[in-house]
């Protein structure tokens, strides 16, 4: 019998001070002697629950707690979170293997105590200044110049100071995977001693762990600024728990509500923004700030060495007789003049650059759509000049131009001079070609009227050598030969 705590105290004061005997306070108190008794000497106080019964709740032979353990440690081998056993399976399975004739909330309660028994305990980490990075990836969606599209990003933490990277790629390839750490030891100002990652192919060719050999481009890079590779275990995410708490974050906190930017380089540039301003942070029980951390961690980095590491798929190839050169199942135009030309392209992870002997032709948003091809009209306006009547029919003007432009071309007198209007929107675009082309009052719609609005009060007009008047050079034959009569006479 439980007591209050008044009957208690009286029960210790007949006790202690009255030297009364159980029996006596028993016929006092008007309660049992057994009661008394309990609580008599003090051994026990009625606010202390007095444990439980010796009964059990369930009876379970060890067979069948060794085969819910082996499920368990099935479970673990395979490691397929999504297709492991639930206690329903489990009972099932020892209803039809072992048969179990008990109740299946039996082996439920069995099943989660289990489970409590088996959670894991992490031990917390602490790393000096400049000794390791943790990188991962995680994925993100976004308005992509209107478009709904899933980008994959880049996360990067310094481990002492817990300074964070974060960049945007179209794909995690290789490419993107080399150039996003070059540019994250940029932004922190120096390679730290290790770089701690998962076990994905970018980087592993195979094994996993310890046991891991490095991609060879991987360790290329790693050799060059002097870092070296340490891989997790497998479904050890807690090894890189620091990273894995930053992917979490940028998507709560940068891509909540859903970004809308017009190009991949928007996004890049506010993500950056967002990682210095992150340097302002105070992380709870540190006495100074994420930046201040940061430079102390600088200051033990290895020096960037003077060459940067070229991340780039790299291949050459052969502009074809339509003034494109291929990359990656996609194609890209360059000048004309470098038809039939051999010439490099480097695909880096969102951008495409094409050189012809160190020169840059060209430089495009990366492509991995199939099979497109991506015009530039600068690099076609000097054919389409001498060939001016394909000019409503060629494919790099109706890939750039509006369909606005193409309708004020109707109204030109010809087709040189829809090629004049072209040159006019590669000069000064066609948002401006568009409101020169609405100043004007005429039907009768011209290049020089168009060409008029273009240029304001203030601006010295650009003399453009397409417009020039083209001069014979002089012929001095014929006054040579007179000058030599007159000499004769």
């Amino acid at each position: 019998m439980t007591i209050e705590v008044d009957l208690y105290q009286k029960i210790r004061h007949l006790h202690e001070h009255e030297n009364m005997s159980q029996r006596a306070i028993a016929k006092l108190l008007g309660v049992s002697r057994n009661t008394v008794k309990k609580y008599y000497g003090g051994e026990q106080v009625p606010w202390a629950r007095q444990g439980v019964s010796g009964r059990q709740k369930y009876v379970i032979t060890a067979e069948i707690l060794s085969f819910i353990d082996d499920c368990f440690a099935e479970d673990e081998a395979e490691n397929i979170k999504k297709q492991s056993h639930t206690a329903k399976r489990i009972y099932d399975r020892l209803v039809e293997e072992k048969n179990f004739s008990g109740g299946e909330s039996t082996i439920r309660e069995i099943v989660a105590e289990l489970k409590d028994k088996s959670s894991k305990v992490f031990i917390p980490l602490s790393y000096e200044p400049g000794e390791a990075y943790q990188i991962d990836w995680g994925e993100a969606t976004v308005y992509l110049a209107g478009i709904k599209k899933k980008l994959y990003i880049f996360c990067m933490r310094e481990c002492f100071s817990a300074d964070i990277f974060v960049m945007a790629f179209f794909r995690p390839n290789e490419e993107s995977f080399l150039e996003a750490q070059i540019a994250g030891m940029e932004f922190f100002g120096g390679a730290a001693k290790r770089m701690i990652f998962d076990n994905a192919k970018v980087a592993v060719k195979e094994g996993f762990g310890a046991h891991a050999k490095v991609q060879d481009r991987y360790k290329a890079m790693a050799a060059h600024y002097a870092f070296s590779c340490e891989f997790c275990n497998i479904s050890a995410g807690h090894e890189k728990g620091l990273v894995e708490g930053l992917v979490g974050w940028t998507r709560r906190n940068i891509f909540v509500p859903v970004p809308h930017v017009e190009t991949i380089c928007e996004l890049n540039a506010e993500l950056l923004r967002r990682c210095l301003a992150y340097r302002e942070h105070r992380i709870r029980g540190r006495e100074q700030t994420v930046g201040e951390m940061a430079l102390i961690a600088e200051q033990a980095m290895t020096n960037l060495p003077p060459y940067r590491f070229d991340p780039s798929k790299t291949k050459t190839g052969l502009v074809d007789y339509f003034s494109t050169v291929r990359f990656d199942r996609n194609h890209y135009s360059v000048p004309v003049i470098y038809a039939g030309k051999e010439v490099s392209i480097k695909g880096y992870g969102n951008e495409v650059v094409i050189y012809y002997r160190g020169t840059e032709l060209a430089r495009y948003t990366r492509s991995y759509e199939r099979y497109q091809t991506h015009y530039r009209l600068e690099h076609y306006l000097d054919l389409i000049e001498q060939r001016p009547r394909s000019v409503f029919n060629a494919k790099p003007v109706k890939a750039n131009i509006s369909q606005q432009i193409l309708n004020a071309g109707n109204r030109l007198s010809g087709p040189r001079e829809m090629v004049k209007l072209l040159r006019l929107c590669v000069e000064h675009g066609q948002e401006r070609v568009l409101e020169a082309i609405e100043s004007c009052q005429s039907h009768d719609l011209s290049v020089s009227g168009v060409q008029t609005h273009l240029i304001s009060v203030n601006e010295q007009p650009v003399c453009n050598k397409h417009f020039a008047v083209k001069v014979q050079e002089p012929q001095f034959t014929d006054y040579d030969a007179l000058l030599k009569k007159e000499v004769a006479l």
